[in-house]
């Protein structure tokens, strides 16, 4: 089955080996389907809190995929059983907003801080509060991509609850999580390079909106003063 570019990225960052893979609310489970191919050894698991859904998707998974390794979930994300299943777990979570995304993962942290999880995350907007949310969970960082698709732009993020102080091994300048973002601002390529000034520019118009809508609103708190994130985002060095 063809999936998008989005996904196809997605799944271009599953590089290490998982014994689980939990693919949550990730476009009718078209990403889920593409890593039973890709991912052999692992057990994919599909989530959805919508019945209709995961009734549809697991009609497919049994015509199409009847000799893999797999397992359909109706439940809410926060809510995944993940003490039932041994092993190293990849939990993707894509096409829903970072403040949605920032429940899930810290009820998922709670339920199992003995765990070691890598994330890997799609949000459709609210990057920089879910990115402020990692750092202060103490999440280490493994990837980031910057990708452009119909005109709407994705911060692919992959992080590990694995703290950098349990794991001296880890590079700590390199796993830092940056509020902001660092390796997505670089490029390679001159394609790339206009994808990350479009998208760096939209980002600080869109805070410049908000902000400016806060400096005329009667009653002006601390809470929707967003300057600092404005000049997070101007001070970026590519």
């Amino acid at each position: 089955m063809k999936i998008s570019n989005r996904l196809q990225q997605i799944e271009k960052m599953v590089i290490s080996q998982y014994d689980h893979i939990w693919d949550c609310c990730c476009d009718h489970g078209l990403l889920g389907f593409a890593l039973l191919s890709s991912q052999a050894n692992s057990k994919v698991h599909f989530v959805d809190i919508v019945a209709e859904l995961m009734a549809d998707v697991e009609k497919k998974l049994e015509r199409f995929y009847p000799n893999s390794v797999w397992k359909t979930h109706c439940l809410d994300v926060a809510k995944l059983p993940l003490t039932q299943y041994k092993g190293k777990h990849l939990i993707i979570i894509a096409g829903v907003g970072g403040d949605l995304m920032i429940k899930f993962i810290e009820a998922i942290h709670q339920q199992h801080k003995n765990l070691n999880i890598d994330f890997l995350l799609c949000p459709v907007h609210h990057q920089f509060s879910l990115r402020q949310k990692l750092i202060k969970l103490d999440f280490t960082l493994k990837d980031e991509v910057l990708i452009e698709e119909n005109r709407r732009f994705y911060e692919i993020l992959l992080v590990s609850s694995l703290s950098e102080k349990l794991d001296e091994s880890l590079d700590k300048k390199h796993n830092k999580i940056s509020a902001v973002g660092n390796k997505i601002w670089q490029s390679t390529s001159s394609k790339q390079a206009e994808v990350v000034d479009k998208y760096l520019q939209k980002t600080i118009s869109h805070y410049q909106r908000i902000q400016q809508g806060s400096l005329q609103a009667t009653l002006k708190s601390k809470e929707n003063n967003v300057q600092h994130i404005i000049d997070a985002y101007r001070a970026i060095k590519r």
